[in-house]
């Protein structure tokens, strides 16, 4: 058994370092020597590196992000738009090989790429007191990472998921959702206040490079993010939760946390969204799209985020790989894609013959500035957090909705500029806007979803408006409706589980399909999304 330990360390500190050459100062004295490397000496700093880099999308060519972020999550909630044929989720088909790739299958997925790295991280720096911080910031870490599995799937394997070479089981169970969710808040309170900033230095961080005092802000932020995603099924909870982070969250942008990636590593380290979006694998560069109800959503109420996310005439020919540099960004003459068309040729699906069509470069795509390979992939945001104290303050009056809904809107504004110095608005234009459009408790669940909705499509963080959406019902979509679709025209709800976990987890998988409610398919239910 010491002999299979000190092999999977070797392992992952091999791959770690793979993944983390631009974050890592002693990559140089580690690559020399790794093997020195074991259950004795292992620094589990460098793992947690390799989790939050895999966080943001699978090693192999963002086959995750590609199919579960974009191809579902962002056409669904109709932030993006495409007639791509293989898009399932813009028509509501089911390709199950895409619904599991977030899950995982073969060598790539969140169970391998981020849930065993951050289990590894977790076991071996608990009891440490050198590794303390290390071991509460990856707990935070895990939760966030289970956090978006639940959200996708519903029961999944967790209280005995990545465990196998502690336990010899590889069978693991699925826990119920509503058991990790009271597991999941537990555990980030615990972290939150296990966190010491006079203790030890979390070097292998790539979010907050080490600063504690944030550390303790985000996880604030994550558990009321946990909370509010009870309101429909658990209301006392979310309460309790958002009463014991009050004060204690996000400060501002400063405070957000996302993973600035570079180039060096080619596929490994780049931006994951930058990666489809750019053509990388195919055509997304010109036929994906802002969505027609994104973008109206922005013109509407000309938001000045418009001039900043959106741009025509990026890519002027299918083929082409090289981006205009006239590209337009002038808000009058941004277009969205409606969802649901194609390239078909039959009046009513073809894009072509929409009333809005006059060439694809017209429709508006994602400015370059969001999409770099060595941008940003956003995590968790201070707009975020003071949009979701504005419901708890509408729904319980904690707070002053009217406050942190204008906050909210003012950073989810002016976070732009993370991006890229290009998209920069400005303090007094954000303010401006915000005092403009003042909230109105009358509909204040809706305004602030709406914004809410808003804000993570721009994040790019589609999983979340997913999430979000079907947490509170807002924004009010009108479903598309295609030939054949698996859904009967509505939404889906949640994530088939992966046909091939019948073959490695037969008897947990069979139970857990049969009591999804609404039955394991695209319609089916997680515990929290109540009817």
């Amino acid at each position: 058994m010491k002999t299979n330990i000190l092999n999977k360390y070797t392992l992952v500190l091999l791959v770690t370092v793979i993944l983390g050459t631009s974050c890592t100062k002693d990559f140089k004295d580690i690559n020399t020597n790794p093997v020195a490397y074991g259950p004795t000496s292992f620094d589990p700093n460098f793992t947690l590196t390799s989790a939050q880099l895999t966080y943001t999308g699978s090693i192999d060519f963002a086959y995750d992000t590609w199919r579960g972020n974009l191809i579902y999550s962002a056409t669904m909630m109709q932030g993006l738009s495409t007639v791509i044929s293989y898009w399932a989720g813009d028509k509501y088909l089911l390709n199950e090989g895409y619904t599991a790739a977030y899950w995982g299958n073969g060598s790539v997925g969140a169970y391998i790429e981020q849930v065993r790295p951050i289990v590894d991280v977790v076991e071996y720096s608990k009891g440490k007191p050198k590794f303390n911080n290390v071991y509460q910031v990856a707990r935070i870490w895990k939760a966030l990472i289970f956090e978006r599995l639940t959200d996708l799937y519903g029961d999944v394997p967790y209280s005995e998921a990545g465990l196998g070479v502690y336990t010899g089981n590889l069978t693991p169970k699925y826990d119920k959702q509503q058991a990790i969710y009271m597991d999941l808040l537990k555990e980030v309170e615990e972290a939150s206040n296990g966190l010491n900033e006079t203790g030890d230095a979390v070097t292998g961080d790539v979010i907050y490079k080490g600063n504690i005092a944030q550390w303790k802000r985000f996880a604030n932020t994550l558990m009321l993010r946990l909370a509010m995603r009870l309101t429909k099924i658990d209301e006392n909870t979310a309460k309790t939760y958002v009463q014991k982070v009050v004060g204690k969250t996000m400060n501002d942008n400063k405070d957000n946390a996302f993973v600035m990636h570079d180039v060096a590593g080619s596929r490994v380290t780049q931006n994951r969204n930058s990666q489809v979006l750019l053509g990388d694998g195919g055509q997304e560069n010109y036929y994906v799209k802002w969505s027609k109800t994104f973008i109206d959503f922005l013109k509407n109420n000309n938001d000045p985020r418009l001039e900043k996310v959106a741009v025509t005439k990026l890519y002027l020919t299918e083929g082409g790989k090289t981006q205009n540099p006239s590209y337009v960004t002038d808000p009058a003459v941004q277009k969205g894609m409606p969802n649901g068309k194609d390239l078909s040729g039959i009046a009513g699906r073809d894009v072509r013959q929409d009333p809005s069509f006059t060439d694809f470069s017209d429709y508006s795509s994602p400015n370059p500035g969001m999409i770099k390979q060595n941008g940003v992939t956003f995590i968790l945001t201070y707009a975020e957090s003071e949009f979701l104290l504005a419901e708890a303050a509408q729904r319980w009056g904690i707070g002053v909705a009217a406050d942190h809904y204008k906050l909210g809107l003012r950073s989810a504004i002016t976070f732009l500029g993370q991006y890229d110095p290009t998209l920069a608005i400005t303090e007094d234009v954000a303010l401006n806007y915000a005092n403009a459009h003042p909230y109105n408790a009358a509909n204040g669940l809706e305004m602030i979803n709406n914004q809410y909705w808003a804000h993570t499509n721009t994040m790019l963080d589609f999983y979340e408006t997913w999430s979000n959406w079907r947490r509170s019902g807002f924004p009010a979509l009108t479903p598309v409706v295609y030939p054949g679709n698996a859904t009967n025209g509505t939404i889906p709800r949640r994530f088939p589980y992966p046909v091939e976990e019948g073959a490695k987890n037969g008897v947990n998988y069979k139970e857990a399909s049969a009591a999804v409610p609404g039955g394991d398919k695209l319609t089916g239910r997680v515990w929290w999304d109540k009817q």
